[in-house]
């Protein structure tokens, strides 16, 4: 399928009652989740560096069509040192997926402090010729990079623009919608100004649920996406308490997408 719908994670014990039966196994949940979307977004790799027989293990408890995208580490987005050493082990890691083809892309995203100059130009370069062959899409937090000159680079680079759906505060990225690689991207995190910035917990920032309508302002622009790119991934970061499930099947029934169990 050309357009390609899930969440950004899944392992969340607050999905208990909302997406997750109440009693289900921690390890069972991605089985589950495999039943009801062809597409997760791995977040746990930010945190930690992954292992491939994770990877492999993760693999054998979805369908063979299933897709994962992986989340690059931190050490590879925000760390102050350029880490080679970090891309060979974060590369290893893959080749379960790779071998499989079920690797999606590789998803990089860089923080609010990494503006838009001369040497982090560069280093996007050096992200490129790391991550080799694998298809790679960038996400930018800092609104300075929502410029023709980026999306120029990316194509350069052959990297995908990771659209994005979040508060319009100032200094953020506007919700616009290009295509700059065979991959287009969009990751919805909802809209909750008044928590982006000040929370007591992280999770306080995705406390929000789109409404239908706010949802079918991107479906004309989904569909721009897809007519320009060979596949598009829509993911859905907004994960407290499973409304990230809850609208990832909204915005399936208004794109006309069957998900696996839609009928269930």
């Amino acid at each position: 399928m050309k357009i390609q719908i899930g969440t950004s994670g899944f392992s969340y014990e607050d999905w208990r009652g909302f997406f997750y039966p109440e009693d289900l196994p921690k390890n069972q949940m991605l089985a589950y989740y495999g039943e009801h979307f062809p597409v997760v977004e791995v977040n746990a790799t930010y945190y930690a560096l992954p292992s491939a027989a994770t990877f492999e293990q993760m693999a054998r408890k979805v369908p063979p069509d299933f897709e994962f995208v992986v989340k690059a580490n931190k050490d590879m987005t925000h760390a102050e040192e350029f880490q080679p050493a970090v891309f060979q082990a974060f590369r290893g890691a893959l080749v379960p997926l790779l071998q499989r083809h079920t690797l999606g892309c590789v998803l990089a995203q860089f923080p609010w402090s990494f503006r838009n100059t001369p040497p982090n130009q560069d280093l996007l370069r050096r992200f490129r010729g790391e991550m080799g062959g694998i298809p790679t899409v960038i996400e930018f937090r800092n609104a300075g990079w929502a410029v023709p000159e980026t999306f120029e680079l990316l194509r350069e680079l052959e990297i995908g623009y990771c659209c994005v759906d979040e508060p319009r505060l100032k200094g953020l990225m506007p919700r616009t919608v290009v295509a700059t690689s065979p991959i287009g991207y969009v990751r919805f995190h909802g809209r909750n100004a008044a928590k982006w910035w000040r929370h007591e917990h992280a999770y306080e920032r995705y406390n929000y649920l789109y409404t239908e309508e706010e949802l079918a302002e991107w479906v004309p622009r989904i569909r721009e996406l897809a007519d320009e790119t060979e596949k598009v991934y829509v993911f859905f970061n907004n994960h407290y308490e499973g409304k990230a499930g809850q609208n990832a099947r909204m915005m399936a029934q208004l794109l006309d997408l069957a998900l696996p169990l839609a009928a269930g």
